[in-house]
């Protein structure tokens, strides 16, 4: 109720741009194959999920300050995702971006002091 709240009043006080921030949809939980032992559901709060016989670290989706800059960068490279560009990295002068596109890739881009570049 209270991110209703929230989303209705960024609307009202000028724009939708706070929306991308909310998601309204309920935690998934993922299951991952592990070999040897059929499917296991994890909660939405590990980090560590282990496929084939590897742990892997799950990186939760975060906005950045460079975001809008890196979706619109991935858009000219003909990139559309879902969800957008999430910071992977810790926020800070060096920051790096990822963002799921349509096609299965992935575009890449790191920002320096807020001057983004495709990797």
């Amino acid at each position: 109720m209270k991110r209703l709240l929230v989303l209705s009043m960024c609307c009202a006080l000028g724009g939708c741009v706070c929306v991308p921030c909310l998601d309204l949809r309920p935690p998934a939980t993922v299951v991952v194959a592990v070999a040897g032992a059929g499917t296991a559901p994890v909660p939405p709060g590990d980090v560590r999920v282990a496929f084939d016989g590897v742990e892997i670290e799950r990186v939760p989706f975060r906005t950045g300050a460079s975001s809008a800059t890196v979706e619109r960068l991935a858009r000219s490279a003909s990139c559309l995702g879902g969800m957008g560009a999430g910071l992977i990295t810790e926020p800070g002068p060096v920051e790096v971006y990822r963002m799921a596109c349509d096609n299965g890739k992935v575009f890449l881009a790191r920002c320096e002091l807020r001057q983004c570049k495709p990797m």
